[in-house]
């Protein structure tokens, strides 16, 4: 996988609990992960480093989302793809930057 995408990733949902990470395989999966100032929701996203060279098309995300339901029970809720995709961008703005620095 990209040394950068792979770094960037990590960089990127250090924050959030890592439950599996596989530098060779270039997949990153969190575990549910609740905002301070929204506790009635969490999140959980998995990464997925696609190609050994910096691309935009080098990294997949999937987001999850959960919220608390009347009953106090965790049930899915539809995620904005659109965050996914920003989530995307992050990450590939990140890779870059290293990718700049390390050429200094």
């Amino acid at each position: 996988v990209n040394a950068f995408l792979w770094r960037a990733a990590l960089d990127t949902v250090g924050f959030m609990p890592i439950t599996a990470a596989d530098a060779f395989g270039g997949t990153i999966i969190t575990d549910w992960y609740q905002l301070p100032e929204t506790p009635s929701e969490r999140y959980k996203v998995n990464i997925f480093i696609l190609d050994r060279t910096l691309r935009a098309d080098g990294v997949k995300v999937s987001l999850f989302k959960q919220a608390r339901d009347n009953m106090g029970q965790w049930v899915d809720v539809r995620v904005d793809p659109k965050i996914a995709t920003d989530l995307e961008n992050t990450i590939l703005t990140r890779a870059r930057q290293l990718r700049i620095v390390s050429t200094e």
